[in-house]
């Protein structure tokens, strides 16, 4: 079946994962936590506890030392853009003439709240962004004004029809051992 394609899904349940350069060692409970909290962001920990066999306690300092060690950042509540009446959904690859502007293109895609995501790639572009709005008039100006950013040579539009797989769903492999 299609679905619309759900902007604030692409981090899954609520739950964003940083980047960890020097990863944390995950223990099999830690990984068994997260992935029940990737199914869905407000299991209670008695539920957690239940379904992975350990204690209340320990579910709450584990989901908390996570917390404090940066491996879960945060939580966020999941819209669907579309019930808010956001019924464009694209991805914008921004070509810059160098990098010198590259700050000012990344402060800007902060500020402007069509924007969802916006990461720096490799390729043709330098920032890609995952943005949603009204309409195609309001994806027209959105663009004029990402064309007037410091350094934008050009913009490339995806627009998103439908999408398969929602959110953003972290491997959590179990170690054996």
């Amino acid at each position: 079946m299609l679905k619309n394609f759900i902007v604030f899904k692409f981090f899954y349940n609520n739950i964003y994962f940083s980047k960890i350069s020097n990863a944390m060692k995950l223990d099999s409970i830690d990984r068994k936590i997260i992935k029940e909290l990737q199914q869905f962001g407000r299991k209670s920990a008695s539920h957690i506890a239940e379904k992975i066999n350990v204690s209340v306690p320990t579910i709450t300092e584990r989901i908390k030392k996570l917390q404090e060690t940066g491996v879960i950042v945060g939580f966020q509540a999941i819209i669907d853009p579309i019930k808010i009446g956001l019924d464009v959904a694209a991805i914008i690859t921004i070509i810059s003439g160098s990098s010198q502007y590259y700050k000012e293109v990344t402060l800007a895609a902060e500020e402007t709240p069509e924007v969802v995501q916006c990461f720096s790639t490799t390729g043709n572009g330098s920032h890609t962004l995952l943005i949603n709005t009204k309409n195609s008039y309001t994806l027209e100006e959105l663009l004029r004004k990402i064309q007037s950013w410091p350094g934008v040579v050009r913009t490339e539009t995806q627009i998103i029809l439908s999408s398969y797989k929602d959110g953003i769903k972290i491997p959590i492999n179990q170690k054996k051992g």
